[in-house]
Order: structure tokens, then C-alpha cells, then sequence
């Protein structure tokens, strides 16, 4: 088990520009077979997506070790996931941040995360059920993360970021989308980043924007 960590962090991670020590440390402490399907231990090394049911996916390791490092959470932060799947990047981020909260429309999915998060004693996360495709709250938070993509730039979630967070989502349709930070650098200027091209599977009931028909 150990080696097939340890060569997933130096052959899919490592070279896909992570050199974070920070990073890469985490990912041999908080251990991502806790918190994969029973019976699908095996696959918890591979770079590949792992279905957990009801259309959800764990994502590839790389893209997990790629957008904390592009986020660069801080132990003060609090942070927003929008996607609680399988529970594991929220353990990850609990690692790094002061305060986790992390919402899921599949009530099965949540409970699940929630024994995987309780029993390895992430305590500093805070899962909801609920639709937060589109926003959540009014609270405002350092760090947010869309666990499934959009199809256009998410400008609610944009606002509910603190001066100088930072948000990540991966925007555009099937088969090319785009894995973007977006910066609130002042309180109506955002930068975006683009940070690779990827293919994830949709949030549920996220807004469709106007199209052109022919």
C-alpha cells in the first residue's frame, strides 16, 4: 500500500507541476483508501476517476494534488466545497485550513463521507445536504471548490469570495473544459487563471446559460 502511494505521488503528481512539499506531504497523511469504495481499494492509487455512485466521481489523484496546490490555502482559511462525494478532498483540506464546510445534494454520499471524515477524526469539516449548485448561504469564505464543472463562469460563488480568495471550478461542456482560479483581488476585480483542460462530470442542476439555436 505504501509503495503504490509513494509511486503515485512520484509518477502522476510530482511531475504534473506539484512540487509543493506541503502538498505532497499531505497526500501520505491523510490516506485516500480510507475514504474510496468498498471493495475498490485497489483502484485507490490509480490515475483514474473512481465512480462512487448516483453519477459521482473521486476525482483523478493528480487533478486532487493540482488544485490545492493552485489554491494555496492557508491555516486560516475558510473554505467551501461544493461536492462532498466520497469526503477525501475535504479531508485534505481540513489539513491545511481552519474550517472546512462541504455540501452535497446525494444524502447517501454525505452520510457516507461523513462516517469515512468522523472515523479518521477530520473534525474541523462540516457537511450539509443540499443544492449549492448555484450558490450557497450568504456567508463569504477565503477558498471555494466546485467538485463537478460548470458550463459558464460561476459569478455567484465569485461573490461570496473575501477580498483575495480564491475560487476553482472547471468551466465549459464535454469533452474540453477548463480547470480555472478565479482571484477577487478587489471587491468587483477577479482574476482567472486557467490552469489545465479537463473533462468532469457536471454539477447537478448548475445554470445553463442562454444558448444559440439554430
Amino acid at each position: 500500500m505504501e509503495q503504490a502511494r509513494f509511486n503515485m505521488i512520484e509518477q502522476q503528481i510530482r511531475p504534473w507541476d506539484v512540487p509543493d512539499t506541503r502538498i505532497l506531504n499531505l497526500l501520505t497523511v491523510v490516506k485516500r483508501e480510507q475514504f474510496v469504495p468498498a471493495g475498490r481499494q485497489p483502484l485507490a492509487f490509480m490515475d483514474m476517476e473512481i465512480p462512487l455512485g448516483h453519477g459521482a466521481y473521486m476525482w483523478q489523484p493528480k487533478i486532487e494534488a493540482r488544485v490545492l496546490h493552485a489554491l494555496n490555502i492557508q491555516s486560516n482559511d475558510r473554505v467551501l466545497e461544493v461536492g462532498t462525494g466520497s469526503g477525501y478532498l475535504a479531508a485534505l483540506i481540513s489539513r491545511l485550513a481552519a474550517h472546512v464546510t462541504s455540501v452535497e445534494i446525494v444524502p447517501e454520499l454525505s452520510a457516507q463521507a461523513a462516517k469515512s471524515l468522523a472515523a479518521h477524526h477530520y473534525d474541523n469539516v462540516q457537511l450539509e445536504v443540499g443544492d449549492a449548485a448555484n450558490s450557497w448561504g450568504a456567508e463569504k469564505y477565503d477558498v471555494i471548490v466546485l467538485t463537478g464543472s460548470v458550463p459558464s463562469n460561476p459569478k455567484a460563488y465569485q461573490q461570496q469570495l473575501n477580498v483575495g480568495g480564491r475560487l476553482f471550478a472547471i468551466v465549459g461542456d464535454a469533452p474540453a473544459m477548463q480547470a480555472q482560479v478565479f482571484t477577487r483581488l478587489a471587491n468587483d476585480v477577479f482574476e482567472c487563471k486557467t490552469l489545465f483542460e479537463t473533462n468532469v462530470a457536471p454539477l447537478q442542476n448548475a445554470a445553463q446559460p442562454q444558448r444559440f439555436v439554430f
